[in-house]
């Protein structure tokens, strides 16, 4: 098999507290695809070779040259976790080529190390909603791992809709982690450990109801809307519309809200709240993850 094209999830991260540990993989979707070539050399951006440099060290396989191309339907730079698809993407197609030498969670931590934090390459992985145990992953290029992450993943209820409201505006992760605070009182960390506790329990057992009032957030979004000025006021019309509870999408600049009715509703009040250009999607989650798309079937890349 010379030519490989894995689909990978869009993911939405964070969800309010549950700050570089809880994510969702969303049913919008980049395809990478990966073909052998002749020995001459090919040149790819770096957060392609890099995936490629950490996987054949990784898997003690001989490397290979080799193309690289991505059908993006994932915007950039809006915490959806673009860059974890072509992350994932390239090292799940350079694993089938190499004949499957490394297994899935091998290739998440790979993903991890090199995003800096697991909360996008674990649903992007795995599908569903996921929990990363351990703060654990930083930047392979600080020196710093944990080589043992733990986690768990549960199916989201189709009956559960995410509306998206992306800006025109990029935000890129270094610069939205760069105005976060050093120390937080500990009455703040406390009240995000209680939410994020209710909003797994609600996600877990899909008692759905029961997110509401759990997406609060004071470790990271407060921060953030000095990037994102319009993100209180969009959150606020969400659930003024209906929504069982909004939050920031990852890093930004895309705000994600969560409901089980009135979407369209909820999808246009969140634009005009944000008084900024931008689009909407209504989609649900994606519980399968990452895959090894047949021949055939690589045309569309986005399902709402």
């Amino acid at each position: 098999m010379q030519e490989i094209t894995v689909r990978v999830p869009a993911s939405t991260s964070n969800l309010g507290p549950g700050f570089d540990c809880l994510g969702v993989a969303l049913r919008i979707y980049n395809d990478v695809t990966v073909a052998r070539r002749a020995s001459r050399q090919h040149l790819h951006p770096r957060i392609v070779s890099d995936a490629a440099d950490r996987f054949f060290k990784q898997s003690r396989r001989r490397a290979f040259s080799f193309s690289c191309s991505v059908t993006e339907n994932i915007p950039r730079s809006r915490g959806l976790g673009s860059s974890a698809t072509i992350r994932l993407g390239t090292l799940l197609a350079l694993n089938r080529l190499s004949g499957n030498s490394l297994d899935r969670f091998t290739i998440f931590r790979l993903c991890a190390e090199l995003e800096g934090h697991p909360d996008n390459a674990a649903p992007a992985t795995f599908g569903g909603f996921t929990m990363v145990q351990g703060r654990a992953i930083v930047s392979a290029s600080r020196g710093q791992r944990n080589a043992h992450p733990a986690v768990q993943r549960f199916a989201v209820s189709p009956r559960l809709h995410f509306v998206l409201f992306i800006p025109d505006l990029e935000i890129r992760t270094s610069r939205a982690r760069n105005v976060l605070p050093s120390k937080i009182s500990h009455i703040a960390a406390v009240e995000n450990c209680a939410n994020a506790c209710a909003l797994t329990a609600a996600l877990v057992s899909h008692d759905y109801q029961k997110l509401r009032g759990a997406f609060a957030d004071h470790l990271h979004q407060p921060f953030r809307t000095k990037l994102i000025p319009f993100l209180p006021s969009v959150v606020a019309a969400a659930e003024k519309a209906g929504a069982l509870g909004a939050f920031l999408s990852g890093s930004g600049s895309a705000i994600a809200a969560v409901t089980l009715n009135s979407s369209k509703k909820i999808a246009a009040a969140m634009a005009r709240a944000a008084k900024i250009p931008g689009r909407t999607i209504i989609t649900h989650a994606d519980n399968r993850g990452a895959y090894v798309l047949p021949i055939r079937s690589r045309r569309f890349a986005i399902r709402n």
